[in-house]
């Protein structure tokens, strides 16, 4: 049995996913967000990122972290640099537990789970619902993409 953990980069939240299992074989599961308020300065969000991420792995000892690697569109560039200041804390928390930490591609994760690798955000959260059996919808967004990335975890790296 191993524990894998997705993340989800988000300065405003960032997106949780724990999963526990072999193979194709889904044990148990958990998901979640890390919320920061934009009224906090930048290095008070991200310390509470990787403080909670830190206690997540803790707690937790994953045997292996995926973190969704960054993009950055052209209309956006703030945005892509934002996004790598959270990643860059998720993978300094992950080093510094021992974790052994995957990036893989958000299109990766949709092509793995519903086929296609320009599925929608409803669609990759119906994948992900699907494959954990689980009632209902998986809110917010981030913790469904969280989700995603422990399923490929679990079904192409343990």
């Amino acid at each position: 049995m191993v524990t894998i953990l997705g993340l989800d980069p988000g300065l405003a939240r960032t997106g949780i996913g724990l999963v526990r299992g072999r193979g194709t074989t889904i044990s148990s599961y958990s998901f979640g967000c890390i919320e920061t308020s934009k009224e906090a300065a930048l290095p008070e969000r991200l310390n509470k990122i990787y403080g909670q991420v830190s206690e997540l792995l803790t707690g937790e000892k994953p045997d292996l972290m995926v973190v969704e690697d960054i993009f950055s569109l052209r209309e956006y560039p703030r945005s892509g640099i934002m996004l790598g200041k959270v990643t860059g804390v998720l993978l300094l928390a992950g080093c510094q537990q021992g974790v052994l930490v995957r990036e893989v591609a958000v299109r990766e994760a949709k092509k793995v789970l519903t086929g296609s690798g320009s599925a929608s955000k409803n669609q990759l959260e119906r994948a992900v619902r699907h494959a954990l059996g689980h009632e209902g919808a998986i809110r917010p967004d981030h913790a469904s993409d969280a989700l995603a990335l422990a399923l490929i975890g679990l079904f192409r790296f343990s």
